[in-house]
Formats: structure tokens, sequence, C-alpha cells
């Protein structure tokens, strides 16, 4: 068994405040409620049948958590803690997309002492679905904001046996734009790309492809002439929306051309 095809079994410890037991209790409340068991069926198999859903559609379920975390006092970080641990505690899926959700909204009052915790949540009930919102929108914030102590904490996740905290270190820069390290997100791409597991694979495609939106000339140059081959997922994923992009600018650029002859008539 790897850490990619079997969600680990332990939770994170359940810590308390009463803020915390009151918004998760009226979450799961309020999901139950909307609970729909004919379409919890196929969320669940759509995650390979590794978490229960109550069958909330997406939609829904973030109305009933903004409705929920509206009706509450700003959250301390002893709350935040505590909701993301009990959701985590939690055998429904939903409760953990609402824990990130309250993480997400709450991030700039996240300190760099919070990042163990995070740790914690990619680490437990592991999947794509939680890993890489985590990544993006909980770790890269905390990261950037705190990069001289947190950054060698990504240093140490990328060469991690567990491949969960290696795609978080990958995908951590995706939404930093001009703030990105290249040197950096170049590095941890040549690091894992001899690995065969393809939630790397992917991960390092999908980086490199989102930071082509801010310098394309840079990952082109690393994706021709990498220190470490790239397997062909990566290669696919990191150029894709560049050669996307080009193609439809010579679709458009063929279409003006002078003296291209008329569309026929229908």
């Amino acid at each position: 068994m790897t850490a990619a095809t079997t969600p680990p079994t332990a939770t994170p410890s359940s810590r308390s405040t009463p803020p915390a037991d009151a918004f998760v209790a009226q979450l799961a409340d309020a999901f139950a409620r909307a609970a729909d068991p004919s379409r919890a069926v196929g969320m669940a198999a759509y995650m390979r049948d590794q978490f229960a859903f109550f069958g909330v559609p997406t939609t829904e379920r973030v109305a009933l958590t903004r409705s929920i975390a509206a009706g509450l006092d700003r959250p301390t970080l002893a709350d935040l803690e505590a909701i993301a641990r009990k959701c985590w505690a939690r055998d429904e899926r939903e409760l953990q997309y609402a824990a990130q959700w309250m993480l997400r909204r709450h991030v700039t009052q996240l300190p760099a002492s919070f990042l163990p915790v995070v740790r914690d949540l990619l680490t437990t009930r592991s999947w794509w679905d939680t890993v890489d919102e985590l990544a993006q929108n909980v770790v890269g914030p905390i990261v950037l904001a705190h990069r001289e102590e947190l950054e060698p904490v990504m240093d140490r996740w990328i060469d991690d046996e567990n491949i969960w905290l290696a795609r978080t270190a990958i995908l951590h820069q995706n939404r930093y734009r001009t703030a990105t390290d290249p040197e950096r997100l170049f590095r941890y791409c040549a690091r894992r790309a001899g690995d065969r597991e393809f939630f790397l694979r992917k991960a390092i495609g999908w980086a490199l492809r989102e930071y082509s939106k801010t310098d394309a000339n840079a990952v082109r140059a690393f994706v021709a002439d990498p220190p470490v081959e790239l397997s062909g997922l990566s290669r696919r994923e990191a150029l894709k929306w560049l050669d996307r992009r080009e193609a439809q600018a010579a679709h458009a650029t063929a279409a003006v051309e002078p003296g291209a002859p008329p569309a026929e008539e229908p």
C-alpha cells in the first residue's frame, strides 16, 4: 500500500473550544438535513469509495457553511485549529471541505506556527481533493507570509516519502504569479521528476503550467532542457496552456491573413 492509494486511518486529535463545538455541530446537522443518499453514492464513487459523503452539492454546501459561519464571532486561532481537527475526525467528506473553507477564509490570521496543524490535515484522510486545496490556498499563503521561516520546511517536504507532502511542496506556489520563486519551483520539479508516482508527475506539470502564465519563456526553456528528464505526462501538462494559446493565436492570424480566400458559402 502507498500513500497515494490508501488514506491513513488515524485522524488528527480532536481539540475543543465552545465556538468550534457549536460550529461543527451546526454544520453536521445542516448537512445531514440536506443529505441526498443517492448523490452521496456517486460522490463516494468519484473518490474511489475512500470516504463517506452526506451527498450535499457544492453550491449548497458552501451556502450552508457561509450561513453558519456568519452567525459566529470571528474565530480565534484555537477555534480554527479545533474546527479543522474536529471536522477531520468525522467520516463525512463535506465536513473536511467546510473546514478548508474556514481556513482559507481566515488564512491571513494563520501564523507560521499553524503549519504543523495543516501538515496533520495533509497527511490524514489524504487525497487530491483536500490536499490540493490546502496546498494552494492555505499552505501557499502561510509560506508566502513567512518565507524565510517556512521555505526551508518546503525544502524538506519535497523530499518526504509521503507523496502528499511532496505534492504540496510542488503546488504551494501555484497562486503566487510574480511572487513565485522560479529557482525553487524548477528545483522541486527536477527533484521529483524521476518519481513514477502519478500524483507527483501530474503536480509537476500543473505547477509549471501555472507559472507559464507568468513567464512562458522560462517554462519552455526548463521543459526543453530539464536537469532531470520529465515524464511525458509532466511535459504535456506543463505546455498545455502555452500550446493552446499559440494554436489559438495561429488560427486567429490565419483568419485575417491578407490574400486568404473568402470563406465558402454554406
